[in-house]
């Protein structure tokens, strides 16, 4: 077996609209295709020998052990390594379970589908499945150790992936609300929201956190100087930076017991607590200073009383947890290092922040605990009796939580919620020492030791006794209060043809409406009137730039099919999903094989959108107006046609729908008909002449309407949106020449030059076409080119891209000029007397037609490079502010006499 291709989709996809996760695996079989698992010898033994856990693995029989049934029977290999990659992940502790097997057009070739949890771990599981899975084949079995790795290697690619605790809890807080979350590329912040309304954190800093709320936390005698300054207690000390300083210091402080700890510590790192003498003194010290980035001390008195973690968010008080220092209680027959070792056993143990709980060291620090109690390791400890191996209460060094929120004095939590706002933080965690919490500190002694920002969530969350509190859940109502969740207005486009065209015009009426509009396109991304970014920025990368940007109020993408199938969508759902067309193009190219398949990769888009949202589809188009079927969300449609019979239907139950009626561009619903504008009066249509430019039109429009876009608006975008180089570079681009027009389109398929002909067809003069098309097209696509071409144009130039995508050079115009051949042999009596000739170099083509044009004449040039056309046109200058031939502005949709010039 040989892996051909491993892809990772991380949005809505071709294979699943509600798992994201996939990794998608293009596996040749080689000369283990047609071999059912029935017939290799051993093959079922060795599997559940290796993976007895596959019986739970339900499958189509939907039974547990059917995988397994259908093995014993007999499958191909390919379902057995979508199994088998499930099955490793779910044994590191990553749950999954979607998975899907097809083969492609190829013989022996498959599609292997698995849903992971972690990237790096879903790639590595589908690659050791492919080895598990030959080995059996090979010697019956997979090597024990092998296995072992696997796992090994799988737990640590989950655990270099995983979210901290308190970041996870955040994110699956904001995934309840519906709130979309990504994670950035830098000091691992997550983006919470879209765009303009978009909250960052990192841990459990805001972007709301204070930088003086943070300092200030930072520098523990400051934060006490300022709390004491309030009238809050806290413990008495000072601070040195010298060692010959200590003695004072104690004395300072009232002497024995008394707390060292660095000035600029955190998670517990340097401190020692209950130091009784100067040997004591000194090795706190010590270790103090080592943890302090500035050498600088904190000498205290110790108070005396059970530690508490008390959580406040947005100035309220949310959580409290009693923490307990490391620690085993004595059974009368084990040692200590034996109770450690049962207690790690723990499954709620892991190391560092991997768990519930952190596993127990034993170092220089705990055997010093262990001896100031009268015990070693190897001690055995009476039954009931409690052995501390830590001095401080974090969790980090093996610590538990019991949750007491709802024990806490009202007059503490009045207490602690006033010292965050003194302190300056939105979230904030308050060390308080005090002997019960559900008394007031001052009756009890008790004192804030310490205020905390970016503290964990680890102990409120998943406290070791006790209720869990859903501290997350009180970030989010401070960070989208009310029913905020995040989002911006997200329109999606797809289509065959006419994307490029829809997003920019779409675009164009939302800035109508005053808001910053961040769009992507073919030949660029866009945020408001700037280019972001130039490239063909079609794909999820690019709407990531967009849904990131903190200035877009609006989004509208361009979302294309290469896109889709190489990442899936880059957003979890959309308000507006539209599917324009869909047609030939770009098949055989990513297992795409059928128009139909097409269609299910396009039918994305409108699969995604919130079921409060709108699918907009085309009623002219059969495909899509089948899409209707899988949708959640609203539907609503456009069409050239008044009387077709879905949009009428559609319309009379009281739906939503725009179609181009009396030469109107109108919008639907129920019983009432709203005329946005006459065709003839809106630049894009070429004066009413170009009916897929109206189709475009309609479906912006419409989608605009569904977002509650004002008419004014509407019509104000439409009538100001020219199919000029700078609003639609390629698309449907004039140029008046003076004594001719050249016409520039990015027309590169045969639904896009049938489109393009309904134009070109109803000009007056000779029609010159400079043709061609992508090398990575099929052989059938180029010969339809041809015979299309005969039929719109009088004389045709058929050139070549530079970029031929591995075709042989010359192959591609042969074949158009093949196409042109068939289409004059059979039209019997045409009137097409088209001439042809190949001029492969683009250029060279480009300014043959442009010598050649004759008077009244028209030179449509459909190139590879458009800034190359417009450039070679522009040499030439063309000549500003002329209509079009009175011809060729009439409109076939309407009786009226068009008035209305467009100038280019």
């Amino acid at each position: 077996m040989k892996i051909l291709k491993l892809q990772t989709l991380r949005g809505p996809n071709y294979w699943s609209i509600r798992r994201h996760k996939l990794v998608v695996m293009r596996l040749d079989l080689e000369d283990l295709y047609e071999r059912y698992t029935s017939d290799i010898p051993g093959f079922y033994k060795g599997l559940i020998k290796v993976l007895p856990g596959l019986v739970e693995h339900y499958c189509s029989p939907r039974v547990r052990g059917g995988f397994l049934s259908r093995v014993e029977k007999g499958t191909l290999i390919g379902h057995v390594i979508e199994h088998v990659a499930l099955e490793l992940q779910q044994l590191a502790q990553m749950p999954v379970a979607f998975g899907r097997t097809r083969e492609t057009s190829t013989p022996g070739i498959f599609q292997v589908v698995i849903e992971y949890e972690h990237e790096p771990a879903g790639r590595y599981a589908a690659r050791a499945a492919v080895r598990l899975c030959q080995s059996i084949v090979e010697t019956g079995t997979y090597p024990a150790t092998e296995l072992q790795q696997d796992l090994e290697d799988l737990k640590e690619f989950k655990s270099q992936a995983a979210l901290g605790p308190s970041t996870e809890a955040i994110v699956k807080e904001a995934e309840a609300r519906g709130i979309p979350w990504t994670q950035l590329g830098a000091r691992f912040m997550i983006q919470l929201g879209y765009g303009i309304n978009q909250k960052r954190i990192q841990a459990t800093l805001s972007n709301q956190t204070g930088i003086l709320g943070v300092e200030l936390a930072c520098d523990k005698e400051g934060t006490k100087t300022i709390l004491k300054d309030s009238g809050i207690p806290v413990p008495r000390g000072t601070v040195i930076r010298y060692f010959e300083d200590l003695q004072d210091a104690i004395e300072d402080v009232g002497g024995y017991p008394i707390v060292i700890k660095p000035l600029d510590g955190n998670h517990g790192r340097g401190i020692t607590i209950d130091v009784r003498n100067w040997k004591e003194a000194e090795e706190a010290y010590d270790l103090a200073s080592k943890a302090s980035k500035t050498k600088t001390v904190i000498v205290e008195r110790y108070y005396t009383g059970k530690d508490h973690r008390v959580l406040v968010v947005n100035g309220r008080v949310v959580a409290v947890a009693e923490r307990v220092p490391a620690h085993v209680m004595g059974d009368g027959k084990s040692t200590v290092a034996k109770l450690i070792e049962e207690t790690n056993r723990d499954p709620q143990r892991g190391d560092g922040h991997d768990n519930v709980l952190t596993r127990i060291t034993v170092d220089k620090a705990a055997l010093g605990i262990l001896e100031r109690q009268g015990y070693s390791i190897d001690s055995i400890p009476k039954k009931g009796e409690i052995c501390f191996l830590r001095a401080t209460a974090n969790l980090s060094t093996g610590g538990i939580a019991v949750d007491r929120t709802d024990e806490i004095h009202p007059e503490n939590v009045w207490l602690l919620s006033r010292a965050a706002k003194i302190i300056g933080l939105d979230i904030a965690g308050i060390d308080v020492v005090t002997e019960d919490i559900s008394k007031p500190l001052r009756e009890v002694e008790g004192v804030i030791v310490e205020v905390n920002a970016a503290p964990g969530f680890r102990m409120h969350v998943a406290p070791s006794r006790g209720l869990p509190r859903n501290v997350a859940g009180a970030v989010i109502d401070m960070l989208f209060p009310g029913s905020k969740n995040g989002r911006i207005p997200i329109f999606s486009i797809t289509g065959t043809n006419g994307k490029t065209t829809t997003t920019r015009l779409l675009a164009h009426i939302m800035k109508q409406t005053g808001k910053v509009v961040g769009y992507t396109t073919t030949d660029g991304t866009y945020l408001g009137e700037y280019l972001a970014e130039s490239g063909d920025n079609t794909g999820p990368q690019s709407a990531h730039l967009i849904l990131s940007d903190p200035t877009v109020e609006v989004a509208v993408l361009e979302t294309a099919r290469g896109g889709l199938l190489r990442s899936g969508l880059g957003f979890s759902a959309c308000d507006v999903g539209m599917v324009l067309n869909v047609a030939a193009d770009h098949l055989g190219i990513g297992d795409i094989d059928t128009v139909e398949q097409l269609a299910q990769l396009k039918s994305v888009v409108a699969e995604s959108v919130m079921p409060k949202g709108y699918a907009i589809l085309n009623a002219d188009d059969p495909l899509v107006a089948a899409m209707a079927e899988k949708v959640k969300a609203q539907v609503a449609y456009f069409s050239m046609e008044p009387n077709n019979q879905l949009l009428v239907k559609h319309t009379e139950a009281g739906g939503l729908a725009a179609v181009y009626e009396n030469g109107y561009i109108s919008i639907i619903k129920g019983d009432w008909t709203l005329r946005i504008e006459k065709a003839v009066n809106v630049p894009i249509t070429m004066a009413g002449k170009a009916p897929f430019m109206i189709a475009n039109a309609l479906a912006a429009c419409l989608a605009a309407f569904a977002q509650g876009v004002k008419i004014e608006h509407i019509r104000e975008g439409l009538s100001t949106f020219v199919a000029s180089v700078d609003q639609t570079p390629g698309r449907m681009n004039m140029f008046n020449m003076g004594d001719y027009h050249a016409l520039v389109d990015y027309a590169h398929n045969p639904a896009s030059y049938e489109a393009l002909g309904g134009f070109v067809r109803n000009w007056p003069g000779k029609r010159i076409g400079v043709v061609g098309g992508p090398g990575d097209r099929r052989d059938e696509d180029f010969v339809s080119l041809g015979e299309l071409a005969a039929d719109i144009f009088d004389e045709i130039i058929v050139k070549e891209d530079d970029d031929t995508r591995g075709r042989p050079r010359g192959s591609a115009a042969e074949l158009i000029s093949q196409g042109v051949k068939q289409f004059l042999n059979q039209a019997k009596d045409s009137e097409s007397k088209a001439t042809y000739e190949s001029i492969l170099d683009e250029t060279t083509a480009i300014n043959t037609a442009l010598d050649r044009a004759s008077s009244g004449g028209l030179v449509v040039i459909l190139p590879e490079s458009v800034s190359r056309a417009i450039s070679l046109i522009e040499a030439r200058n063309p000549v500003q502010d002329l209509e079009l031939p009175e011809s060729s502005r009439t409109s076939s949709n309407s009786s009226e006499e068009l008035n209305t010039s467009i100038v280019y």
